[in-house]
């Protein structure tokens, strides 16, 4: 998406079946625990990969998200930022990876930062939400809301 052009080849087929694993349905469902969790008074994206993609980029839901997961006052992203600087919007997407590994997902279960901001594998950005939202759901000191 970002500043890449097109695919050929064996790169076109790599990328194909990436984008093949993309589920709608868990869209929809990771879109409504979003909200509901992190208590943002947000509209749902229109439905689709890049909507979706466009909806997380710059970080701040999902480091939002991170901390509506832990008690208050010990929230693991304590300065949350709006910013259109590629380089802010990245670093945020970093630390709610480290924060999402810290509190339990499994490094294979971690997309890397370009997954979501580039909108390469956002099949893996789906795979490391679908594991929080599992994990969250199993703790019961904290109140998550469970959608699976």
């Amino acid at each position: 998406m970002a500043n890449r052009g097109p695919s050929y080849g064996l790169s076109r087929e790599v990328q194909e079946k990436i984008e093949q694993k993309y589920d709608l349905e868990l869209e929809n469902k990771l879109v409504d625990w979003i909200i509901v969790q992190s208590g943002e008074k947000i509209e749902h994206p229109p439905p689709g990969r890049q909507n979706f993609q466009k909806w997380l980029m710059d970080g701040t839901l999902l480091c939002k998200l991170i901390n509506s997961l832990h008690p208050k006052g010990k929230e693991p992203i304590p300065k949350i930022s709006e910013s259109k600087m590629a380089f802010k919007q990245m670093e945020q997407i970093s630390q709610f990876l480290k924060a999402a590994e810290i509190y339990g997902v499994r490094t294979t279960d971690i997309f890397q930062t370009v997954d979501l901001w580039e909108g390469k594998d956002m099949a893996a950005v789906q795979r490391t939400l679908m594991s929080l939202g599992s994990l969250a759901q199993n703790l019961p000191q904290l109140s998550a809301v469970g959608w699976w």
